[in-house]
């Protein structure tokens, strides 16, 4: 899957998480960039990409996510 299929995929995986539909997503976006994106919705954010690509992340993987941009890159590799 090309990564801006992935990217386009996780944009609206938060925006029903966040239940914001203005989000828009860049490789840079980082949880600061977005007002509701807490811890709680972090793990909410992580659970509903790995539902919806049908994968598992690591706790050392999502650990080590500085951005979006990481995560896609993530998802790609699995």
């Amino acid at each position: 899957m090309e990564k801006n299929q992935i990217m386009a995929e996780v944009q609206e995986i938060f925006r029903d998480v966040l239940d914001n539909e203005d989000i828009v997503l860049s490789n840079e976006t980082v949880a600061d960039d977005i007002e509701e994106w807490d811890s709680l919705t972090h793990i909410q954010l992580v659970v509903a990409v790995e539902k919806h690509f049908k994968i598992k992340f690591t706790s050392k993987e999502i650990l080590m996510w500085k951005n979006v941009g990481e995560m896609i890159d993530c998802i790609a590799a699995k």
